[in-house]
């Protein structure tokens, strides 16, 4: 096979304006060093009879055989065999979102028999972004729009679709239905503290985003403009002591708002720092400060079963730690 295209994306983190994001909230988010590649071969030794159509796999961290194969007509967007089906719809829906915002993309194609394999960089469970990655893969490969794909499949606020092609930390928020990106001067002088801890289960986001839509009220206006304030002080934030008192602030906006407990009293009420939720509440990651030590930390965490303990900068896209 000759490859035609090599792409990658970045994975995500939001650090502050979960939920509220969606409606005008000014947000602080962050791409993660592992994402997602693809690559686009073109089948030169199949037969023309086979031409027209596209063979897709999707592989995972460090695994040999692949969690997803499918089939499908470039002709009409049929899939022609799946190994599962809601996935392979996914796909579909994208692919026609590609055809309608560019009509001439795929006839290009229609010569040839494509295979597209995906590598996902992190466990599936940690809720970095395996679908955004994959709609910002798609659009780069088809040089359209990834907000509007986005529109047409997942949903969703589109910040994670920033993250996967940003260099750095950056400003995020919706005015007018339109995504405004900004790079943040986010470089906390006490990163050292700072941590990423994996609760162990992948929260649904379509669910965490309906609660939203069921719980909060008259006073969205109101919280989303302290969740803007908060979000401008989280980023020049230069003490660890701010920088606590600034996130579980946060914490308390979300929680009286979602009618949900903080995520500190419900799991870690003895922890020595601050814990702050990030994204969907329940699940996925959560950000931890705290001068405990690394070790010690560890050791608090490990002790109810979690495993998993990232240094900020080590979970951060690497030029990030370059600069």
């Amino acid at each position: 096979m000759n490859t035609l295209h090599h792409f990658h994306a970045n994975g995500k983190l939001l650090l502050s304006g979960e939920y509220f994001v969606l409606d005008g909230a000014l947000a602080l988010a962050v791409p993660t060093s592992k994402g997602q590649a693809m690559k686009i071969e073109k089948n030169v030794d199949h037969p023309s009879s086979s031409f027209g159509k596209i063979h897709w796999i999707s592989y995972l961290e460090n695994e040999e055989h692949p969690w997803f194969q499918a089939s499908f007509n470039i002709h009409d967007f049929q899939c022609l065999e799946s190994s599962n089906p809601e996935v392979a719809t996914r796909l579909v829906e994208l692919f026609r979102s590609i055809n309608t915002q560019k009509p001439a993309f795929w006839p290009g194609y229609l010569d040839s028999d494509i295979t597209i394999s995906s590598h996902l960089e992190f466990p599936r469970e940690w809720g970095l972004g395996s679908s955004s990655t994959l709609i910002s893969l798609l659009a780069q490969w088809s040089d359209t729009n990834p907000y509007t794909l986005l529109g047409d499949s997942f949903g969703g606020s589109g910040y994670d679709l920033a993250c996967a092609t940003a260099e750095g930390p950056i400003f995020y928020q919706k005015i007018d239905g339109q995504p405004i990106v900004e790079t943040a001067s986010f470089r906390p002088p006490f990163v050292d503290y700072l941590y990423f801890v994996f609760l162990g289960k992948k929260q649904n986001s379509r669910e965490g985003i309906k609660r939203y839509r069921q719980k909060v009220g008259e006073e969205k206006t109101k919280v989303i403009e302290q969740i803007s304030k908060l979000t401008i002080q989280m980023a020049a934030a230069q003490s660890l002591e701010q920088w606590n008192q600034l996130i579980e602030e946060h914490e308390d906006l979300i929680s009286k708002s979602l009618k949900l407990p903080k995520v500190k009293t419900a799991f870690f009420p003895d922890f020595p720092g601050s814990v702050k939720s990030l994204g969907a509440w329940g699940g996925d990651f959560v950000m931890v400060s705290s001068e405990l030590g690394e070790e010690n930390l560890r050791a608090y965490f490990g002790n109810r079963g979690l495993e998993v303990v990232i240094p900020f900068g080590e979970m951060l896209k690497d030029k990030y730690n370059d600069k």
